[in-house]
């Protein structure tokens, strides 16, 4: 590490919401580009700054600040500098050189300690006096805070936030529950505040580590999908984790529940949200799965008779089983449509749409994700969007992300006669209440996915569970129409599906397995593919060509792919801008994700001559876009996604988005891609098995390759385990149905 000093010239970019700034330094006539967090400096200050310096593809020599404080100025000529550089509002440079000129060496601590003496200075009234003082004293509070808090290896970024959370409380917070930042700042976990807790000295046997220890653990079960935990598996990960007996874990765990932070049913332990979120779901279900008006034969006859001059009207050809599928639509306020691929879903929700449309009704099209719903849309002919644009999400007023609320709700309800929802299979627990919130009884709800699906990457397993109750008209597609036959990766999906062993094997015109044995010759062939052999079979760009892998770490995970195919597909150029951040360069051109939901990012949608025709709040986990361009000046990514929203990241903020040239097959979810490339060797037994590969199948339109063990393939064919997820929402609705 290395120590420089100096004054602030000037600030090439400063946020004010989070401290990040890049300015001039000036020593002695030498200038110096500094860069990193410090929150509410000001031109003129003096700084000393702790860090080291790197080289800057584009910028050159530049100094990366770790720590930093501000030092008094040394001599009447630098207090003056300071004085005048509008630090202190109300001190021009006029000003700042009589007070400086009236007291010398000693302005400072005259500002400090006798502020009314100010008034002795030509043009400086007493109460302005009082306000300058003020001034200084508000910017010592956040150093002094930033001290404070650094002396127990506090980041400056968080401090930041935890200063601007808790203002002068937070000595008080620190000292009496430094575990309170993983409940009210976005971002920190049990980890994290238990960290600081140790620097602190604060008792491992604590009341308020333990609760914090034991929520934090529910919230991690959450994000491996599980709405409660056994209250056995919840004991064994507390005693693991936190290193105390049973009695003291249970007598937390009953602390809890008194306070109502978790809910116990029986064996099962609930964080409060998740247990009010089915409750909720069920009985918003039982309110919306109203009889309908009681169907006749004959009514049925019509209906039927109905349905198949509007087929013949749209030259659809349709089936008996799709004819029946409408029949239940119609008769039921609650209805879900299941199936595989190539089993008609798209033509009997067209053949839905075109009925409830000539009867005048008004529909509303979503899907989860903005994939999905742009794939409905182009199947459908009508606009289809994502549940959280339909439900018109807001954000909180957090930091990091906000949290998440809908301004359609029971009080401002969707406005329609019918809500249909594709690839319902991804819609979680927390979703899905929202969405129900917002339907009014009499409104028909039709839920359309694939059961086989991996089940949401939120908690919850909403569509599967809605199935098991058997509360709900329901019926399931099975026979591959003509269409679709001729394609393997249809029939082999349905063949993996039911346990059934496929032929391996390059015969294939959009099934393709190559047999390799290395990592590093399946990362060679994954670059010929896609960048010499795909594009011009399957009419696609190269971008458009996924990488779908079963986990993250390894030589075949999504981090060492990404960095072997950015290499590759987008390598560096002269004139082509990076960043490095965290564990990733970012670089003009590259594919990215955004990793979790963020509720307060602005997106706009631009027209003609650069004017924004269209605004919005939200990017959500596993929309995908391009780095449109890098700008170390506004220290932001832009970056333009699927459906044409063009987003900025500051850059503080991208660690929410991750090259996606390779994804998780579970991140795949609901999109569809020309070709997809999946690589299957050294995969962990825990992850061989059916839905994974299915999942990762089905996603392809033209074209499948897998590389890989031969030996694993088969191996997860002819494993049907299911991972299981703690749910209990078809539990709630049998509790709520008649």
């Amino acid at each position: 590490m290395e120590v420089i000093r100096g004054y602030i010239e000037s600030f090439i970019h400063q946020n004010p919401a989070n401290g990040y700034c890049i300015f001039v330094l000036v020593d002695k006539g030498k200038e110096t580009s500094c860069i990193g967090y410090c929150k509410d400096l000001q031109v003129g200050e003096t700084v000393e700054l702790e860090g080291e310096f790197f080289d800057d593809p584009v910028y050159g020599k530049e100094f990366k600040i770790k720590t930093y404080k501000v030092v008094p100025p040394a001599d009447k000529e630098s207090i003056e500098r300071y004085l005048g550089s509008g630090a202190i509002k109300g001190i021009g440079a006029a000003l700042a050189a009589r007070i400086v000129k009236e007291f010398g060496d000693d302005t400072l601590r005259i500002i400090e300690e006798e502020p009314e003496r100010l008034a002795e200075v030509k043009g400086i009234s007493m109460r302005r006096a009082m306000e300058i003082a003020v001034q200084l004293e508000e910017k010592r509070d956040l150093r002094d805070a930033m001290m404070f808090l650094g002396q127990y290896n506090i980041s400056q970024s968080l401090s930041i936030k935890i200063f601007n959370t808790y203002g002068g409380s937070l000595y008080t917070v620190m000292k009496e529950n430094p575990y309170k930042l993983a409940e009210d700042i976005s971002g920190v976990g049990f980890i994290t505040a238990d960290t600081i807790a140790r620097n602190m000295g604060m008792s491992m046997n604590s009341p308020q580590r333990l609760r914090c220890g034991l929520l934090y653990i529910l919230q991690q079960s959450a994000g491996e999908g599980h709405c409660y935990l056994p209250m056995q598996d919840l004991q064994s990960k507390a005693k693991e984790m936190l290193g105390m007996d049973d009695e003291v874990i249970n007598n937390e765990i009953s602390g809890l529940a008194i306070d109502r932070k978790i809910i116990v049913r029986g064996e099962n332990v609930y964080s409060a949200s998740f247990f009010y979120a089915e409750q909720n779901c069920a009985r918003l279900l039982a309110d919306l799965n109203m009889p309908l008006e009681r169907f006749t034969e004959e009514d049925e006859d019509l209906l039927i008779g109905r349905l198949k001059n509007i087929a013949a009207a749209q030259n659809m050809e349709v089936d008996p089983i799709q004819l029946e599928a409408v029949k239940e639509c119609v008769k039921n306020s609650i209805f879900i449509l299941s199936g595989g691929p190539g089993t008609g879903k798209t033509t009997t929700i067209n053949l839905i749409i075109k009925y409830f449309l000539s009867l005048g009704m008004d529909l509303l099209l979503a899907a989860p994700t903005g994939r999905a719903a742009k794939r409905m849309t182009e199947a459908t002919g009508y606009e289809a969007m994502t549940i959280h644009r339909l439900l018109e999400v807001g954000g909180g007023q957090d930091d990091d992300g906000g949290r998440m609320f809908f301004h359609r709700d029971q009080d401002n309800p969707l406005e329609a006669d019918v809500i249909i929802i594709d690839e319902a299979s991804m819609v979680d627990i927390l979703l899905f209440q929202g969405l129900l919130k917002a339907i009014i009884p009499g409104t028909r709800l039709i839920l359309v996915g694939d059961a086989a699906q991996l089940p949401s990457v939120g908690p919850g397993c909403v569509l599967r569970d809605l199935i098991d109750s058997n509360a709900f008209a329901c019926l399931m597609l099975k026979r591959i129409f003509r269409q679709a036959s001729g394609s393997d990766i249809v029939v082999n999906a349905h063949k993996i599906n039911s346990g059934e062993q496929i032929k391996l094997g390059t015969d294939s015109k959009d099934f393709l397995f190559l047999e390799r044995d290395s990592s590093r010759m399946i990362a060679e062939h994954m670059i010929w593919m896609i960048r010499d052999k795909l594009p011009k079979y399957c009419d696609a760009d190269v971008f458009d060509i996924q990488v779908l892998t079963p986990m993250r770490k390894g030589s075949l995970g999504c981090i060492e792919l990404n960095r072997i195919l950015q290499e590759a597909l987008n390598p560096p150029q002269p004139g082509k801008r990076e960043h490095i951040q965290g564990d990733y360069i970012y670089r003009e051109g590259d594919k990215v994700m955004q990793i979790k939901n963020n509720y307060k990012l602005e997106w706009n949608i631009y027209g003609l001559y650069g004017i924004a025709v269209s605004s919005g709040l939200g990017v959500f986990n596993g929309d995908t876009g391009r780095i449109l361009e890098i700008s170390e000046a506004a220290a932001q990514v832009r970056v333009e996604f699927d459906d044409k929203r063009i987003v900025d990241y500051p850059f503080n903020t991208l660690e929410e988005l991750e090259p996606a040239y390779a994804i998780t097959i579970h991140k795949s979810q609901g999109s569809e891609y020309p070709a997809v490339i999946m690589p299957f060797l050294d995969v962990p037994e825990i992850m061989r098995y059916r839905n994974l590969l299915y999942t990762g199948i089905t996603r392809g339109k033209k074209c499948v390759v897998i590389m890989g063990s031969s030996r694993i393939v088969r191996d997860m064919i002819d494993n049907g385990y299911t991972s299981r997820r703690y749910t209990s929402l078809k539990e709630r609705i049998l509790e709520v149905m008649p």
